[in-house]
């Protein structure tokens, strides 16, 4: 024969139950809070990633540097076309799902470089959006000038 239940003293019998209910809540509010912690590190970790190969594809870019001798003394001067060639080369040789959006020189000495790519969330959530496009501009100078 079974014991009968103790009941806390002041505690109706309808209460019985609810510290389950409770548990359950809490329990699915610390899964939500884990899920969007997990996102938030991945879009940062890819904004990171993605800081990176900008810097890295404007330093391609100025090494695209053409030498000109001006009043006798040698320049190294950039020019649009010879910073976006490199930095193309860069962003197509890393593979990464990053595109290039622009690639010049500002003023000549300077490579500056943007770049575009989209991230999603790495766990389906309700509480993270589906994607958010990420852009990272990044300016190099010529080591010669």
């Amino acid at each position: 024969m079974r014991a009968p239940r103790r009941r806390l003293a002041g505690m109706p019998r309808d209460e019985d139950g609810s510290i389950l209910l409770l548990t359950i809540g809490y329990a699915l509010l610390a899964l939500a809070a884990i899920l969007v912690c997990v996102s938030a590190t991945s879009l940062y970790l890819e904004q990171k990633r993605l800081d990176g190969l900008a810097d890295a594809a404007s330093l391609a870019g100025a090494d695209g540097f053409t030498l000109t001798l001006d009043a006798g003394a040698v320049r190294a001067e950039l020019r649009d076309g010879a910073v976006h060639e490199q930095a193309q080369a860069l962003v197509d040789e890393v593979g990464a799902d990053a595109a290039l959006v622009w690639a010049g020189t500002p003023d000549g000495v300077s490579a500056r470089v943007t770049l575009r790519t989209q991230w999603h969330p790495p766990l389906f959530s309700l509480f993270v959006p589906d994607g958010v496009t990420l852009e990272s501009t990044a300016t190099s100078r010529t080591a010669l000038r």
